[in-house]
């Protein structure tokens, strides 16, 4: 008889990822804001997954029905016509219609789809702006007609160019999860994940654009009904283990979402360390981020400072780098008395900006050359001392 015990326990991952409910749903900017960031919160029970400060979220989306709808239409496709994408390497046929709607990104188009259109082109005047689009001197056109047009612009533009559906989907890409910062503690919320989303919605070609998974969780799913598909993403990111140390975060705008799990955490671990947040947005009155809960931490002693920096609230923009700059020598005490720094945010120029800070801090107040200081923030970074989540 066999000793050997099975358990019936699904796990849940990217592979297979929790359907959850998302039980929150709030708008966190106020009304006067020229950003849309919500709360959400979403709810693990049932899914066996554990979290810690510092992972991450993923969402599997769905594309917004009304997409699917024109691509239909472009198409003269009802959406029951059996496909296989070939990038999906299914065991048999999906419809046209759940390939659009929940395997398939419909943005990004790349110019492969341009030169199967050419070469399916009735029409003369079409046949030459593709052409025109596809010339070697024409690069520059080029980027520029795929960054500001989706497949859908693209097919109602070149109507002469039938694409039977699987033709059409073997041009697209897997619809893929989106990553978000865990904005809580497994410590205080066991059963729960919250999110801070900034929401993408723009304009390009007087036709309004969305962020396919930001506005399929503000608009799309139904608080406490609609079920999303979840993973939890492990990061080396997180809060010392030795809680006598102090710790300084860095998260302008959404990247103050681990930081917000970052001092849950602490807390509720009976951390000794101090804690030290930048902050920053455009406007503190329309843009400070879960204000109340960052007073009351002061408050209780669970923060310990906190610096706040406001662009658009004075003629000089003031970002979180140029706050640092004015508190170089009392950083310079905490780095000295080892301190861990986190930045968490926009990698393009909000981290730059920070790490030439961060460099410029220690050479003026350690009375260090600047290859003695990249040497510091070198050792600071292999002790594991200074971290960045980015994107």
């Amino acid at each position: 008889m066999s000793s050997h015990v099975t358990t019936d326990l699904p796990v849940f991952d990217k592979d297979n990822p929790f359907h959850a409910l998302i039980t929150e749903n709030r708008l966190l900017s106020k009304a006067g804001s020229q950003k849309e960031t919500r709360h959400f919160v979403v709810n693990l029970i049932g899914s066996g997954l554990h979290y810690k400060a510092g992972d991450s979220l993923g969402v599997y989306p769905s594309n917004d029905p009304r997409d699917v709808a024109a691509v239909l239409q472009c198409l003269g496709a009802i959406g029951d016509e059996p496909v296989s994408p070939s990038m999906l390497k299914l065991h048999e046929p999906i419809t046209l219609r759940e390939a659009l709607l929940t395997r398939l990104a419909l943005n990004s188009p790349t110019s492969k789809i341009l030169n199967t259109l050419l070469a399916k082109a009735a029409a003369p005047a079409e046949s030459a702006k593709l052409e025109g689009l596809l010339a070697p001197d024409a690069k520059e056109l080029l980027t520029r007609y795929l960054e500001h047009n989706e497949y859908t612009d693209i097919l109602a533009e070149f109507p002469s160019a039938k694409l039977t559906p699987q033709e059409f989907v073997d041009h697209l890409r897997k619809l893929m999860p989106r990553l978000y910062s865990i904005a809580s503690s497994p410590r205080e919320y066991p059963n729960e994940i919250h999110l801070t989303v900034a929401v993408v919605r723009y304009e390009i070609n007087q036709r309004p654009r969305f962020g396919v998974c930001t506005t399929f969780m503000a608009d799309r799913t139904p608080v406490g009904s609609a079920l999303v598909p979840v993973f939890v993403s492990h990061s080396h990111f997180g809060p010392p283990e030795d809680l006598s140390k102090d710790v300084i975060m860095i998260g302008p705008g959404t990247g103050i979402a681990p930081f917000r799990a970052f001092v849950q955490d602490r807390v509720a671990a009976g951390a000794t360390g101090r804690n030290w947040l930048f902050f920053g947005d455009q406007q503190r009155a329309n843009d400070f981020l879960y204000e109340e809960e960052w007073s009351e931490q002061l408050v209780r002693g669970g923060l310990t400072r906190l610096d706040t920096a406001w662009s658009r609230d004075q003629d000089a923009k003031v970002y979180v780098q140029d706050k640092m700059r004015e508190s170089a020598a009392e950083l310079w005490t905490w780095l000295q008395a080892g301190a861990h720094i986190y930045v968490c945010g926009d990698a393009k120029r909000m981290a730059k900006d920070v790490d030439a800070a961060l460099h410029e801090i220690i050479a003026a107040q350690g009375g260090l050359t600047p290859e003695q200081a990249t040497d510091y923030v070198k050792q600071m970074k292999k002790d594991k001392r200074y971290q960045r989540d980015v994107y």
